[in-house]
């Protein structure tokens, strides 16, 4: 049976996953501290020092259940039951990667705003590029590599620019989202709608006009124990009732939250 047009999905390219089944994950943090230069005399002053807590709770669930009559499975000239729980477990995916995106956007504190056009047009190119680099350059985490995740309309300047440089593009069909990789920033592209002023399991993002930009693995977002499912028997109906859901929360962690970028499209 032909599956529906899918979307890619990335979030997992550029965050942490964990799924074991923890519910709860603590990352408490320390004050930052500064070491005093001086003259050599010997002498030192003592500092006080606060702990932090820092934690990531999973508080939200993502889900999707359908029938199928005992008729329809019978009379179909394909595996039907196979086909709906693959498309379930896709939009579960789907659904996953715009929380996961949107409030990675939301919670970053590095902010940045585009030249006017943005990205679709191709002399800002390099000037974007240039200027999110510089935004974390300089901390140690950058070893763990960048991201930019786009909306397929931006790809009209970033193209447009890269053609002319006679940059080469990988091929996204095969590796999840990802267009390309230019000055070590791996550029990844979902579709148009994905960054949304919504409210999202009960957390308000204001993201359209947004993309976002930064250091890899600094975020997490747990899914304990993966997908799961269920089917049952419906009353005075033949055929089953199935359900794939999952539990999820996600965190960019306070200590790196200044290596995600916001960027706001002029």
């Amino acid at each position: 049976m032909q599956q529906v047009l899918r979307n890619a999905v990335v979030a997992e390219a550029i965050c942490e996953v964990d799924r074991s089944n923890s519910y709860y994950i603590q990352n408490p943090y320390g004050s930052q501290p500064t070491a005093q230069l001086q003259a050599t005399d010997g002498s030192y002053s003592v500092s006080a020092w606060t702990t932090n807590e820092d934690s990531l709770t999973v508080n939200n669930e993502v889900i999707y259940a359908e029938h199928i009559y005992d008729f329809e499975r019978r009379l179909a000239h394909f595996d039907l039951f196979a086909n709906r729980t693959d498309e379930q477990a896709y939009a579960i995916g789907v659904g996953v990667d715009k929380y996961v995106l949107n409030n990675l956007c939301e919670d970053a504190t590095g902010t940045y705003t585009t030249p006017a056009g943005g990205f679709t047009t191709a002399g800002n190119w390099t000037t974007i590029l240039a200027n999110l680099l510089s935004k974390t350059a300089g901390y140690a985490d950058n070893y763990k590599g960048h991201f930019l995740v786009l909306e397929n309309t931006d790809l009209v300047g970033v193209i447009a620019a890269q053609m002319a440089s006679g940059f080469n593009f990988a091929d996204s069909a095969l590796r999840n989202g990802l267009v390309s990789n230019q000055a070590g920033v791996d550029i990844y592209v979902v579709r148009s709608g994905t960054f949304v002023d919504e409210t999202l399991a009960g957390e308000v993002v204001t993201n359209v006009g947004h993309r976002v930009f930064g250091v890899k693995g600094v975020s997490t977002y747990c899914m304990p124990g993966g997908l799961h499912f269920e089917e049952k028997g419906v009353t005075a109906k033949t055929g089953i009732e199935f359900v794939t859901f999952g539990y999820v929360g996600f965190k960019l962690w306070t200590q790196k939250a200044g290596l995600v970028v916001d960027i706001t499209l002029a």
